[in-house]
């Protein structure tokens, strides 16, 4: 039965205890390369379990014990000669080291020995030489009955007792020569055929009636094909001296097991995350603001109150967001220091508590105690932010939500780092004043690109928007300067103004801030000597899905070049050799994001990894059925909370809390404000308003914030 060999792949590296690279490819047979650490195994999809498991074992015991040295220099032997000792003393030292692959082996033998995988059910053992019987002895020996005379138990003996790969060369020697001299003794008893000389038995009218009739003997009336037929099947039955000794079930097995092997389908491909230099992908937080300054203010000389509008409702944004940004200091100090108290130990001092001297009769805890509460950990926040052109409808209202949560960094001194992820700052430098070039387009790669690596492209950049390194005044307007940018988005066609090109919306490369994270993350925390980071991710949509790099060879060019070429779901698998372990890809491109989320917190476990997804109301069910099946208890059960409080979320995604939040709710003004002389239904709707808006801004931050604390 089939078998899903990945599976398999983690038993060998299991098996192997060390940092080994297994590969299941449409190869006939195994191979290890001791160099590069990386078993290949066929993809044996037609065997069974048990089989499955007792070659892998196999194979594992090669990689392990078997020494990348060339031997041929140090025995003239035949390898075959050779790994019929080693098979056997690897796979004792297999079962030595794991007492359980005892029954695998002998279960998964006596799968092959009924199989006849040897090819032995229609021959007789007794005939075959000692190496034949005894690669039966030490695999299948067991269900196969083998014997062995007193010399030749001698030679069996020394290879049940082989420890070393230099013994192994030795008693495969002696196993070589002895099977040699037994091919050799054989040879010299044949009698030679009559027609060559010999005596015969035979009368010779017998012999002389043979010669005369046509049949099979007769050269003149053979054919051509019939002669060469006749003359191979004497060849095969009469060896000669010349001929070397086999190991005939050697190579039945060899040849069986490849009938095992599944040939058809797409050949399995895997690939790894490239380590990128980050100085070519981080555009840094001085160079970005001075190009938005510099933006702005060429278009301020024409019209001076050109920001006005903009500036004031960032003002009234600040606040009127003062009273969540406190409810979440709030949270966070009272979620910590509950945390706190919760790990608090109690130890006893060794100095007697006086208040206690009467009770020592029937108490016999007369001394003082002290209390340890442990400090709480260091906390860090990176927030990376979607800079996709769909994100322009939405863009105001991440913004606020993400303000939000940088205000409360700042009220507890907690560090942070704003990236947002595009295609478009690589774009040539221009003199706004003179509209000279500045700088040409820089799309200089930030790795070496090697095959089977996933892609990165030369123009995606990871702007550093804001950063907690700046001063107060600094990052104020480094916050007005983002928030004129996304209230031109939002307002493409009416706005009075609008950003640098350099700052323009592009594609949704998140798969390659994902790929940069790994960097990022390790940096952040090291500089900031942190115990816990956040990382949250605030998006509009799914992810552009990564290529890999493949070596192209066109008949028209001389010289290949290094190309690209998409990942096929299925088939497809993220290696992470840090970690040791291998992500099936998925044909979903939301599945490929999670997938990389998932390598991230295996590789990162002291990080949250927190998605924040704002949906216009009628993409809602569309996102649900990403992770739920719209039948499910669950798809209905988050349908209700969307339509309750405009937001639900996601626990079984790549993130650790996916927070999906209407935009629609996230516009509207959590406080309570009315014009005069309203009407008592406008009083009552923007009463209700202001409630709905403040109960999803709670529940959403309550949550965030206990991840957090």
């Amino acid at each position: 039965m089939a078998v899903k060999h990945e599976i398999k792949s983690q038993l060998a590296k299991l098996l192997a205890t060390e940092d080994l690279i297994v590969e299941h490819k449409q190869v006939q047979t195994a191979c290890f390369n001791v160099h590069t650490r990386v078993l290949t195994l066929p993809m044996w999809e037609k065997a069974s379990n048990t089989v499955y498991d007792l070659l892998v074992g196999h194979e594992v015991g090669h990689a392990l014990f078997t020494p990348d040295e060339n031997w041929l220099e140090k025995v003239a032997v035949p390898p075959q000669f050779v790994n019929v000792v080693e098979d056997a003393r690897i796979e004792k030292l297999m079962k030595r080291k794991y007492m359980g692959l005892a029954k695998t082996f002998f279960r998964g033998y006596q799968e092959l020995n009924d199989e006849d995988f040897f090819s032995i059910s229609d021959e007789s053992v007794s005939t075959f030489n000692l190496a034949d019987r005894a690669n039966l002895y030490f695999k299948v020996g067991n269900f196969v009955d083998i014997t062995f005379d007193s010399e030749e138990k001698v030679l069996i003996q020394k290879i049940a007792d082989v420890e070393t790969f230099e013994d192994v060369l030795k008693v495969a020697e002696e196993l070589y020569l002895f099977c040699k001299k037994e091919k050799e003794e054989k040879v010299d008893d044949i009698e030679m055929p009559p027609n060559m000389g010999g005596e015969s038995d035979q009368p010779a009218s017998e012999l002389e009636e043979q010669q005369d009739s046509p049949g099979e003997g007769s050269g003149e009336s053979m054919t051509h094909e019939e002669m060469l037929e006749e003359a191979a099947r004497r060849e095969s039955a009469s060896p000669t001296l010349n001929d070397e000794p086999e190991v005939q079930t050697a190579d039945a097995l060899e040849s069986n097991l490849q009938d095992l092997v599944e040939t058809d389908g797409y050949e399995n491909v895997y690939v790894e995350i490239p380590k990128v230099d980050l100085k070519y992908i981080v555009a840094k937080n001085d160079d970005i603001h001075k190009e938005i300054d510099a933006w702005f203010n060429h278009q301020k000389t024409k019209i001076e109150c050109l920001f006005d509008v903009a500036d004031e409702e960032f003002v009234k944004f600040k606040r009127n967001a003062q009273k969540e940004v406190n409810y979440l200091v709030k949270e966070f100090e009272c979620r910590k220091a509950a945390d706190s108290y919760a790990r608090a130990t109690t130890a006893r001092t060794g100095i007697l508590d006086t208040s206690k001297l009467h009770t020592y009769k029937y108490n016999e805890d007369l001394f003082k105690k002290v209390s340890v509460i442990p400090d709480g950990k260091n906390h860090g926040l990176i927030f990376v932010l979607d800079w996709s052109g769909s994100m322009s409808r939405v863009m105001l209202d991440t913004i606020k939500q993400l303000y939000n949560l940088i205000w409360f960094c700042k009220k507890v001194s907690i560090p942070f780092e704003v990236y947002a992820f595009t295609n478009e700052w690589k774009k040539p430098e221009i003199n706004y004043e003179t509209q000279e070039l500045v700088k040409p387009a820089d799309w200089t790669s930030s790795y070496e690109k090697k095959e089977n690596l996933l892609a990165v492209h030369e123009q995606f950049s990871m702007m550093n928007l804001l950063t907690s390194k700046t001063n107060g005044k600094q990052l104020e307007h480094q916050m007005i300067n983002i928030w004129r940018c996304a209230k031109a988005f939002g307002n493409f066609y009416g706005s009075p103004y609008s950003v640098p090109s350099r700052l323009g919306l592009s594609g949704t490369p998140l798969n390659e801030a994902f790929v940069c994270l790994h960097q990022i993350l390790p940096q952040f925390q090291k500089k900031n000597k942190l115990q816990k980071v956040q990382c949250i991710v605030l998006t509009d949509g799914e992810a552009n899905h990564l290529s890999r790099h493949v070596m192209v060879k066109r008949h028209w060019e001389n010289e290949p070049y290094m190309g690209t070429r998409q990942l096929q779901g299925g088939c497809t698998f993220l290696r992470d050799r840090k970690t040791g372990n291998t992500y099936n890809v998925p044909y979903g491109w939301h599945g490929f994001s999670d997938l990389m989320l998932q390598n991230l917190r295996d590789n990162f476990p002291t990080v949250n990894f927190v998605g924040i997804r704002v949906l216009e109301s009628r993409d809602a069910n569309g996102f649900l059925r990403l992770y739920h099946d719209q039948n499910s208890n669950a798809f209905r059960k988050l349908q209700n909370e969307w339509k309750k409080l405009r937001s639900f979320t996601i626990k079984d995604s790549g993130y650790h809390a996916y927070f999906a939040i209407s935009a629609a709710s996230l516009s509207q003004d959590a406080d309570f404000e009315v014009d005069d002389g309203a009407t008592k239904a406008k009083i009552k709707s923007a009463f209700i308003k202001s409630l709905k808006t403040k109960k999803l801004n709670k529940k959403v931050l309550g949550e965030f914030i206990s991840l957090v604390a």
